[in-house]
């Protein structure tokens, strides 16, 4: 089919078709209309043979004789203005064209007649009502990765068993924007349960823990809506199994969130997206008066795409970030014309990094509490890149079960037995991909501490050392902790700075480095033109690393290796180097640890002091002595 002419067919539409005309079984048919399957128009049969005996030239393949020739001897006439033989197809296949469609010419004639004849909407629909299992099946099976609690509770029961008597389950996934200015529909699924107007539910963020009041709002539903394309219908109500979009609940939520009716129910998993903002630009008014016209815009922005981050800097900075150039340029374009509907001027895009070590701490660093009654000892130690993504990717992060992540760490990464089951927190966010680990024996009222430990490293591993960028894939051992006797000189003032400046040392000690995001590039062009491609990735630091070519074509796809920092402006590089013979697409794939030391004068120096100049903090680096005490 033609997704750009509005046209498709399954192979079950014309097997309908030839069924009726020679009096077969559909299935038959169809089975007929695929694969090795040739038939004989002399002798009236089927064979699997391409060339049977007593048969001159070896016969065209059944797709191909009923599906393929008629599509293309229709277009041909249509195309070459062919009156009567096309007007004698279409009596024959009852395709009637009315009123002004007849006055129609040449391609436009064609795109009209083959989606009368084979309209794509209809195509894609029947397909999914024959090949997607109903809810009510999908459900039995999938609830094991919709939903975040045990297995045997009374909500994973109802989405498994999509009652529509039963207690309601629903997750938000996207807010769509209204008419009305700044509301938005939560557009959802809804799992078990019916959903109606007036209800009233538990509106759980995604930051919702079962037990605890924060990121919970019990409300009514305002309005229950269904989205028919761009329009919207009202209903009473809406049963498991059903898409529908709810009004008055976008005050609630940000970007998604579950809404049920029990109270002991977990979240619905997070959407996991394979992509993460990595390109930043940053957003300023042209005009005073209209800041907060542009506040409000960031704000609608975050809520209607589910991967947009919208953060306001220290320095007063409106940041964007995307998950490429592309990404950031279509938000940019919805902001000035939708959302802020304000003129304002952009950055050049920037890339954000990670700050991480590449070898384990050459001293044991020590770090003194503002009243020097209490000392925290710290160690880095680089953790394995495979480790550091299964931790993002959530089997080894905080959400998987304790003693089957304790296993996967000891007999894969060689951990020690102790350590694998003494992780005290991840972080940035709670979930990210480093962690503090308790190496400490027999401290008195450590577990005391411990909240105050984990506050202070999530705040070190959201703005680390060097510049003031996330950490990532660094594992911090706590080794010994020397506290006062008195709890009230060992609060969350006395050990949060301690803890914070030691993570810190513990960096600067075990040879830091950034490491910066990179896309992956599939790339299809013609052999004549690789070597153009290969010129324009070598001038970007990229690297192929797959080539195939492609059976049949002329064509070769390539899979290489680009940094995001080099992406700006490659395409359109690349279409000038290959005369706009190569097809590029890129997606982020991973992190990479970059060549050099940011302590020693070069170009690793040169660019953290870069990112530190725009973030509005000194232009220089920390020295070692302002996080290390000395006994």
């Amino acid at each position: 089919g033609s997704g750009l002419h509005g046209w498709g067919f399954s192979v079950e539409r014309f097997a309908k078709i030839y069924a009726a005309k020679m009096g077969v079984d559909q299935d038959k048919m169809m089975k007929r209309l695929w694969g090795d399957s040739f038939f004989h128009t002399e002798k009236k049969i089927w064979t699997n043979v391409m060339q049977p005996e007593g048969c001159a030239e070896p016969l065209p393949r059944a797709f191909c004789q009923f599906i393929m020739t008629p599509i293309t001897q229709l277009m041909n006439a249509v195309v070459h203005n062919e009156r009567e033989k096309f007007t004698k197809m279409m009596t024959t296949l009852g395709i009637s064209i009315k009123g002004e469609e007849k006055a129609l010419q040449g391609k436009a004639l064609m795109k009209r007649i083959m989606q009368i004849w084979l309209n794509a909407a209809d195509t894609l629909l029947a397909m999914i009502v024959t090949k997607l299992p109903s809810p009510k099946q999908a459900q039995k099976y999938r609830v094991e990765n919709l939903y975040d609690g045990p297995m045997d509770d009374e909500a994973a029961n109802a989405i498994r068993a999509c009652d529509s008597e039963g207690p309601l389950m629903m997750y938000i996934s996207k807010m769509v924007p209204t008419n009305d200015k700044g509301r938005f529909y939560a557009f959802g699924r809804v799992f078990s349960g019916t959903v109606s107007t007036g209800q009233k539910v538990r509106i759980q963020g995604p930051h919702y823990k079962p037990g605890d009041s924060t990121d919970l709002n019990i409300k009514n539903i305002q309005r229950t809506v269904l989205m028919m394309g761009r329009t919207t219908e009202q209903i009473s109500d809406v049963p498991c199994g059903n898409t529908v979009a709810l009004v008055g609940v976008d005050q609630y939520l940000l970007k998604s969130g579950t809404i049920t009716t029990i109270e002991t129910a977990h979240n619905i998993a997070d959407m996991k997206y394979s992509v993460s903002p990595v390109v930043k630009v940053a957003v300023k008014v042209k005009d005073g008066k209209d800041l907060p016209r542009l506040v409000e815009g960031l704000k609608k922005l975050s809520k209607s795409d589910p991967l947009v981050v919208c953060t306001t800097e220290e320095s007063g900075e409106h940041v964007i970030a995307g998950c490429g150039e592309l990404h950031v340029e279509i938000c940019l374009k919805d902001l000035r014309e939708e959302y802020a509907q304000c003129d304002f001027t952009v950055s050049d895009p920037v890339v954000s990094y990670r700050e991480t070590v590449t070898a384990i701490s050459n001293q044991t660093c020590l770090a003194k509490s503002p009243n020097k009654h209490n000392r925290i000892y710290m160690v880095a130690e680089p953790l394995d890149d495979e480790v550091a993504d299964r931790m993002e990717k959530g089997p080894l992060g905080p959400k998987a079960d304790p003693k089957e992540r304790a296993r996967v760490l000891r007999e894969d990464y060689k951990w020690d037995d102790s350590h694998a089951r003494k992780i005290w927190c991840w972080g940035p966010e709670t979930e990210g991909p480093n962690v503090i680990v308790d190496d400490t024996t027999a401290i008195q009222y450590l577990l005391e501490i411990k909240e105050h430990v984990n506050s202070a490293f999530q705040w070190a591993t959201k703005e680390g050392p060097l510049c003031e960028e996330n950490m990532r894939g660094i594992r911090f051992n706590l080794t010994d902790v020397t506290l006062h006797a008195d709890a009230i000189h060992r609060g969350a003032g006395q050990i949060m700075p301690p803890t914070r400046r030691c993570c810190f040392a513990a960096e600067l000690t075990g040879q830091p480095t950034l490491q910066e995001p990179v896309f992956l590039v599939e790339i299809v062009c013609p052999q004549n033109a690789a070597s153009g491609v290969y010129s324009c990735l070598n001038m970007r630091r990229g690297c192929v690393f797959e080539e195939n070519q492609r059976e049949g074509t002329p064509l070769v796809q390539m899979k290489a290796h680009l940094p995001v920092g080099e992406s700006f402006g490659f395409v359109a590089a690349l279409r000038q180097q290959t005369s706009g013979q190569a097809f590029p697409q890129c997606v982020f794939d991973h992190w990479e640890s970059m060549p050099g030391d940011p302590l020693t004068p070069g170009k690793m120096m040169d660019l953290v002091l870069g990112v530190r100049k725009r973030k509005n903090i000194k232009v220089e680096l920390p020295a070692l002595s302002d996080y290390l005490d000395t006994l």
